[in-house]
């Protein structure tokens, strides 16, 4: 092994804390920079190096590029008191074993030396052509472990085909048990953008880290994204020994411990789902399917809970209860065509607060209704030949970056220009508010000033919404006329100011209404849109001369 760093202290530290017996590694070399240790390198071929980032001559950085060219076998662990955002880049870039921050203790350091260790022992122990091509291409134990969990997730993974393959993760020992915690990522959008350059790949990186460095004795963890979610981290747990349940108990208390890091760290907020007691290796995939159903399952009012998997009986039965925005549509496509932010808001502000009112509200429930929102709202905008918004204005510039996330087209956020972040039942009911929002801009956009006005459309618009709360700024910013102009205009045309025509088409409909005995009066205010009973009373007294029971008496008399 080669030690590279300019400090005799620290090279002087990583001698006496290295376990090297027991890694297997007979002989440690040293350096004082790059340069020096490329000279080593091109010498000594040592089968694994460990290099501090910032040196004098050659710092870790040009190091980790020509190694990267030039010796693509080589494993390397990365050492740095620099958190630098373009030191772990390269580290990536290069696929290193691991990064370790100095100070380096003695056990992040043996860690990453067994991980080396591992691998080096996998590529030399193997006799199948395919693992010798597989680590050939430089893949560190971190990534070869990611692909062999993906594999196992994903259920195609062949156990026949590599002991040392099962080797590297402890799959060999039949008493080893595993388990899953599923962490949902909620404010993945902000944090890439405030924290790592708006690279999601190097959050992700970070993320997985963390679940490293809270490693547990007789407890392995170890972190990877979903390449199919972007907002999930996964971690996979392993114990040899003990019952089932004892690593539910453990996995329990660690992701306690990984939410707050990552909290701490970098302000990521998450919601956790765990699988349950400790499976074979074979069972992973259920196991990881059980977490993230759990973490689904995790209440938007209460995320901060952690959600263990239900038994898979009642995992068939129960589920989140459906909903659906379809019933809203014809308020909203009002709200859409008049141009009306405010309107589309009050819309999405209606249904919400009759969810809240059930107390819970998953974010698999959260995440259908965005969905079929965008599906429905996207579909409206095809009818009206709404233009597409300007991508590039809308994400500060990064089109390139929203399209890479499957952008380009209405009935997506990022063509909106709009974050899918959420921690909770109000961040969600905003996204939805603003989406409505961004539609209602985009219909009032498209609307031409020098279209012909026909005052005939706000007459129509009150006798099908008056259930509604109609304000006259919904025509002034659909028709881009002044106020005084369209009052005037209309009591030119009908005799009526707008106000006073919306009352007397509610106290019209009223009047029928209660010529219906089978409904009650209070039920009679609710579908004229009156929030109150006594106010509808009022008004109608006002405007008839009689209470609503007053009339219905008077009618009953009638012959």
């Amino acid at each position: 092994m080669l030690i590279i760093d300019d400090e005799e202290p620290t090279r002087e530290a990583i001698r006496i804390l290295g376990d090297w017996p027991r890694h297997g590694i007979g002989e440690v070399l040293e350096a004082a920079d790059g340069q020096e240790g490329l000279a080593l390198l091109e010498r000594e071929r040592p089968d694994l190096v460990l290099v501090d980032m910032k040196m004098p001559v050659m710092d870790g950085l040009a190091f980790l590029q020509i190694v990267e060219q030039d010796y693509p076998d080589l494993f390397t662990i990365v050492i740095s008191g620099y958190n630098d955002f373009d030191y772990t880049r390269q580290a990536i870039r290069s696929r290193v074993v691991d990064y370790l921050l100095k100070p380096v203790n003695r056990g992040d350091l043996n860690q990453a030396l067994a991980k080396a260790a591992g691998v080096l022992d996998a590529r030399r122990d193997s006799k199948r052509d395919h693992i010798d091509r597989d680590i050939a291409l430089n893949m560190s134990l971190p990534k070869l472990k990611e692909n062999i969990y993906l594999s196992l997730l994903a259920r195609t993974f062949r156990a026949g085909s590599s002991e040392a393959y099962l080797r590297l993760i402890g799959a060999d020992d039949p008493g080893t048990r595993f388990g899953v915690t599923v962490l949902r990522l909620l404010n993945l959008d902000a944090v890439a953008a405030g924290r790592f350059k708006g690279e999601t790949a190097l959050l992700h990186y970070a993320a997985a880290n963390v679940v490293g460095e809270f490693a547990e004795a007789g407890f392995l963890s170890f972190g990877l994204a979903n390449p199919k979610r972007d907002r999930e981290l996964i971690v996979i747990h392993s114990m040899t020994g003990g019952y089932p349940e004892d690593l539910a108990f453990r996995a329990a208390h660690f992701a306690r411990k990984i939410a707050q890091g990552l909290s701490d760290l970098f302000g990521i907020r998450t919601a956790a789902g765990l699988s349950g007691p400790g499976v074979a290796v074979g069972g992973l995939a259920d196991a990881y399917g059980a977490a993230a159903e759990a973490a689904d399952g995790a209440d938007l009012f209460r995320r901060d809970e952690l959600q263990p998997s239900p038994p898979a009986a009642e995992r068939k039965e129960t589920g989140a209860p459906a909903v659906s925005f379809a019933p809203r549509m014809p308020q909203l496509r009002s709200a859409v065509e008049a141009g009306s932010a405010a309107q589309a808001r009050s819309v999405v502000q209606q249904y919400m607060a009759g969810l809240r009112e059930q107390g819970r509200f998953s974010f698999k429930q959260a995440d259908r209704l965005l969905e079929e929102l965008l599906f429905l709202l996207g579909e409206l905008a095809l009818e009206l030949e709404l233009p597409a918004p300007d991508a590039d204005a809308e994400t500060g510039g990064d089109a390139k970056a929203a399209s890479a996330r499957g952008g380009g087209a209405l009935g997506t956020l990022d063509a909106l220009g709009l974050s899918a972040d959420f921690a909770g039942f109000d961040a969600f009911e905003a996204l939805l508010c603003r989406v409505c929002e961004r539609y209602a801009e985009l219909a009032r956009a498209a609307l031409s000033p020098e279209r012909a006005f026909d005052v005939g459309e706000i007459k129509r618009y009150i006798e099908q919404h008056y259930f509604e709360d109609i304000k006259i700024s919904m025509f002034t910013e659909r028709y881009f006329l002044s106020r005084e102009y369209l009052m005037k205009l209309f009591k030119q045309q009908y005799g009526f100011g707008i106000h006073e025509y919306v009352q007397k088409v509610r106290m019209d409909k009223a009047k029928a209404l209660l010529d219906r005995p089978e409904l009650k009066i209070q039920e009679i205010s609710e579908m004229l849109g009156f929030k109150d009973k006594n106010y509808f009373s009022k008004a109608f007294r006002n405007y008839v001369g009689l209470s609503p029971s007053e009339y219905r008496a008077q009618g009953a008399e009638a012959p």
